[in-house]
């Protein structure tokens, strides 16, 4: 094992080993709290420290490390649970399924896989985009209703919606 964190990761005097060097221990026991698992806030740790390095122009000016650092791992957190929940409710799902309808397991980790694949493509649209574009494909409501409801107008709906399809036909390729 390497003598220090620096060495590690590859970075021995770079601000991102430094940053990892002084507060790694710190996030992980946060993450630890937050999911109740070792080896989860392990991982999401070097998740968030992955996140920084593809960031690290902003390293420089930052005065606060510890709030940014659970910043970016917050957004992990979210991506997390949002992937849970929607685990839960395939699951779920296909639990009220009678058994010769249910789907074999290798079936099962195929479309949890491909409801990832979606749940990363949705989450780069723009919040608002994304939240149109499942008003209408989970909710089934219509564009003037959409619109009504999220306060904007039908053609910027109809934008959203080309932005989601667009997504969608991505994930088909």
């Amino acid at each position: 094992m390497p003598a220090s964190p620096h060495v590690a990761i590859g970075l021995p005097d770079h601000p991102v080993g430094l940053l990892y060097q002084e507060h790694h221990g710190w996030l992980v026991a946060l993450l630890r709290r937050k999911l109740q698992c070792r080896d989860g806030a392990a991982d999401m740790a070097h998740d968030t420290f992955l996140r920084v390095v593809l960031k690290a122009d902003v390293l420089p000016e930052l005065r606060e490390p510890r709030a940014y650092l659970a910043t970016v791992a917050r957004g992990l957190l979210n991506d997390h649970w949002r992937r849970r929940t929607l685990e839960q409710a395939w699951l779920d799902t296909l639990a009220i399924l009678p058994q010769d309808l249910a789907p074999s397991p290798e079936d099962t980790l195929s479309m949890l896989q491909t409801l990832q694949r979606l749940d990363d493509m949705l989450s780069s649209l723009a919040p608002k985009a994304r939240q149109v574009f499942l008003l209408s494909q989970l909710q089934g409501l219509g564009y003037a209703e959409i619109a009504k409801q999220t306060g904007i107008s039908e053609r910027t709906v109809k934008r959203y919606m080309g932005q989601g399809f667009e997504l969608c036909l991505t994930l088909m390729d």
